[in-house]
């Protein structure tokens, strides 16, 4: 069965896969975002130990180093995670740019200063015991991280397009000879720069004046009205998954970007779950927040910590092993951005498929077990998210062992989903070390 599987990906998704891979577009969005994956990884661990589930662990640092100790260790967190979109508005730019043997670097800084340009500088702000909110000016830090990327990718693609097709149609500052090659460029850059920071501006002038405000609202105003038909059901819990894997196919923080509508659903649900389970009554709800994140999202979205297993354990190329082993760590607290941005599974046509597939699946087995009565229902105990496996199972159903169980059904299964794709990617990598070995 699974030879057959392979076989039909070898033959007819990946000559397909092949050519959208190598689009020049996609090969600079997927390179853009490797320019944030060291300072992820270091962000992964000040996070991991922000947020350790062990009883007694906040005590102990809180008597040791204060009651700050959470607010200071996360300092680092707030220097990586959340300037993502900057680091990809500078790396997308870069890549192209490098694609078409134009100046990378004056087009990156072009590329910053228009996701700039469109970003407004305006920060809600409400004092402790006032009613009344404040608009102050500043950048806003949400829009530097993981909820601005999507926002970040189309700018940088658009503005080093402007500068590219300027630069390249000569319609240049040319100065003389004997000139500085750094003054040089810096006015060969001009006119391009010029052009792509007023078509940002025309852009944000001109949707300034409908209800959207701001390129960043009309993402979040066209998601909010499917999530907002989001409820309690089957097809609630599928259609959620679904959407938040998607966006992270496309390099955007999908729970983020959702949670100003799903999180108010899911946190009343467990809140409801909690009254009931305290009165000793039956609960009443199966999607809540511990739903998703305790038995679903294993590892992160997309249920990744199937894939980094396979990754440490059975990987046979250098790059993949090495990966799964820099990985395992932090997909064991359920932070996966070094495996999502580091393989990477955005924008990667094979990886993608499994991606979506495995949380859909869990979902559908999760839901049905605890519908039918096989597994206990989330009790509505806030479980934190970085609780590996097995302990949050236990832990989210209030002590029953039934949870643990069906999250060890899940990781099987999500192994067994993301096998096949990983084992043409392992031999893909593979083939490229050898090649490049024979070369060298």
């Amino acid at each position: 069965m699974i030879n057959k599987l392979l076989d039909f990906l070898e033959e007819k998704v990946m000559p397909t896969a092949g050519k959208i891979a190598a689009q020049r577009h996609l090969v600079a969005v997927r390179n853009g975002l490797m320019l944030s994956l060291p300072l992820i990884i270091v962000g992964s661990l000040f996070l991991i130990l922000a947020y350790i589930p062990i009883p007694g662990y906040d005590a102990f640092m809180a008597n040791t180093f204060g009651d700050l100790w959470r607010t200071k260790l996360t300092y680092p967190v707030s220097a990586t995670f959340d300037l993502m979109a900057i680091f990809l508005s500078i790396g997308v730019s870069y890549y192209l740019a490098k694609s078409y043997s134009v100046d990378a670097l004056f087009a990156s800084a072009i590329s910053l200063s228009s996701f700039l340009l469109v970003t407004p500088y305006n920060i809600m702000f409400q004092p402790e015991g006032i009613e009344q909110t404040f608009t102050v000016s500043g950048i806003p830090i949400q829009f530097m991280g993981s909820q601005g990327m999507f926002v970040a990718i189309i700018i940088a693609l658009i503005s080093t397009e402007i500068y590219r097709f300027i630069i390249q149609k000569n319609i240049v500052i040319t100065l003389p000879k004997g000139i500085p090659p750094a003054v040089a460029k810096s006015f060969t850059s001009l006119i391009p720069a010029t052009a792509a920071i007023f078509t940002m501006w025309f852009l944000r002038l001109g949707i300034e004046t409908t209800s959207f405000e701001s390129v960043h609202t009309i993402i979040t105003s066209v998601l909010a009205k499917p999530l907002g038909l989001i409820g309690t059901t089957l097809g609630g819990a599928i259609m959620s998954v679904l959407i938040i894997q998607l966006l992270w196919s496309l390099g955007l923080h999908g729970v983020n970007i959702t949670a100003s509508v799903l999180y108010p659903i899911w946190y009343a649900l467990m809140d409801q779950n909690r009254m009931a389970f305290q009165a000793g009554e039956s609960l009443p709800h199966i999607t809540t927040y511990q739903f998703f994140f305790n038995w679903v999202f294993m590892g992160g979205a997309g249920a990744t910590l199937a894939l980094v297993f396979l990754f440490t354990f059975f990987g046979k190329s250098k790059q993949v092993k090495s990966l799964g082993k820099l990985s395992i760590g932090s997909s064991v607290f359920n932070i996966n951005e070094p495996v999502i941005f580091g393989t990477p599974i955005i924008l990667n046509p094979l990886l993608i498929i499994p991606f979506i597939l495995a949380p859909i699946v869990i979902t559908l087995i999760s839901y049905f077990a605890m519908d039918l009565g096989f597994v206990a229902r989330p009790s509505g105990i806030a479980v934190p998210w970085t609780t590996p496996i097995f302990i949050s199972g236990y832990l989210a159903t209030g002590g029953k062992i039934s949870g643990v169980i069906l999250q060890a059904i899940n990781f099987i299964v999500s192994v067994f989903i993301y096998y096949p794709f990983f084992n043409i990617w392992d031999k893909r990598k593979l083939q490229e070390e050898k090649e490049n070995s024979d070369t060298n």
